[in-house]
């Protein structure tokens, strides 16, 4: 017996929703409504049980298509996803204080943004250190292909943001999984220049379609078509994006170990196979017999045996998965506990004892300009986890101990 609801609007693709237990705004469900009227949808749109309202599309949305690709859609996160690391370390091996952990792995990896009228960026790099130089050598071709089309894309946060966190939800943790053992765990994306990459395509779209646009459901669901220029440019572009941010977690990851280890004196290794999963991106998948694009705005990869990574809030516990390979679902599952409210509705409704009160068993920032990253201003993370228990299965629980945020 499946689990899904499945939501059926006229003149629409089927919308089939893993949503048993949580609960769902009216409005994603209008807005993945107009995405399912879309002429190039296939077969139907899975939707994840962190749903929510998102800028563009529907967040915790799976949108299949043939022929064509929506920039919105994709967002201007791309390839913002988690990494998560093993180590050999033990809770016991852990300082008492974990203040200095914290202050350590903040000093390792730039964050946050630069105040208003402030020359100088603290969330990029001044002086980008030689590991950035490895990464950025990978990176500088496709760049370059990319700023000679495009030039304007050259005088973006890029180089200096490759290796740092950015701000809102994304996060350092050191956590502990169920026989007490010290994994690392992050979230991060393409930073300034994947923003900027998204915005400029989202444009492009809507101007190719000025012509149609205003027979779209939403403006926001302007697309590019398969053979023309544009749809190719960004198809390359986004692939390029993707593997900037797949490469940030890789350098912020090593940067958080180094830290870690000025700290910890005790000897430990890390299990570097580790999980580096996208939940923002557009990728060719074959589904029900056909090649098509996928676009994970906000859900995770989870084909059978594919191990992936479900964050819960700031505070509360978070997962490490396997794929089921639920072909119904496009082969994915949730990206995290998805927000019930705001960040304005959160800073309003909550207080910062509040937010001292929910994060009392975590070594982290406690001040008003977290708290609409508060638990309670997220799903129940454990509903979450069993509305979507025929995607995946649960490998590891962990509990954060220390969270560094933006």
């Amino acid at each position: 017996m499946t689990q899904y609801h499945l939501l059926q609007t006229e003149n629409a693709k089927p919308i089939k929703m893993w949503t048993e237990g949580v609960p769902v705004e009216l409005g994603a469900k209008e807005q993945l409504s107009k995405t399912a009227q879309l002429p190039f949808i296939f077969k139907h749109i899975a939707v994840m049980p962190d749903v929510h309202v998102g800028k563009g599309s529907t967040i915790g949305s799976v949108i299949p298509t043939i022929g064509a690709i929506i920039p919105a859609a994709v967002g201007v996160d791309i390839g913002c996803g988690m990494i998560a690391v093993q180590t050999s370390l033990m809770a016991t091996d852990l300082p008492d204080n974990l203040l200095p952990l914290r202050t350590e792995i903040e000093k390792a990896v730039p964050h946050g943004i630069a105040p208003k009228n402030h020359k100088r960026d603290n969330g990029s790099w001044h002086n980008p250190p030689a590991l950035i130089d490895q990464y950025w050598r990978q990176l500088l071709p496709g760049f370059q292909k990319l700023i000679d089309k495009y030039p304007h894309l050259e005088k973006t946060n890029n180089y200096r943001h490759l290796g740092t966190l950015g701000t809102g939800n994304h996060f350092i943790e050191i956590c502990l999984d169920e026989a007490d053992r010290v994994w690392i765990m992050l979230h991060s994306g393409s930073r300034g220049v994947g923003n900027a990459i998204g915005r400029f395509f989202i444009e492009m779209a809507r101007k190719d379609m000025e012509v149609h646009i205003k027979n779209l459901p939403d403006r926001d669901l302007a697309y590019l078509e398969e053979g023309t220029e544009h749809f190719q440019d960004y198809v390359d572009a986004v692939h390029w994006a993707q593997e900037f941010a797949r490469l940030n977690r890789e350098a912020m990851m090593t940067n958080v170990i180094l830290a870690m280890r000025k700290i910890i004196t005790k000897p430990f290794t890390t299990h570097m196979s580790a999980i580096n999963c996208h939940h923002n991106y557009v990728q060719k998948e074959h589904h029900f017999g056909e090649e098509i694009f996928v676009t994970r705005k906000g859900a995770v990869s989870a084909r059978k045996g594919e191990l992936g990574i479900i964050p819960g809030s700031m505070g509360a516990k978070s997962y490490i998965v396997r794929g089921l390979g639920n072909e119904e679902s496009f082969c994915s599952c949730s990206h995290g506990a998805g927000r019930v409210m705001s960040r304005t509705e959160a800073k309003k409704k909550f207080t910062i004892e509040d937010q001292i009160k929910a994060t009392a068993h975590v070594e982290c920032r406690k001040d008003a300009n977290v708290i609409d990253e508060i638990p309670m201003a997220y799903k129940d993370i454990d509903a979450v986890m069993t509305a979507q228990n025929e995607l995946v299965e649960i490998v590891h629980q962990l509990r954060q101990v220390v969270c560094v945020k933006g």
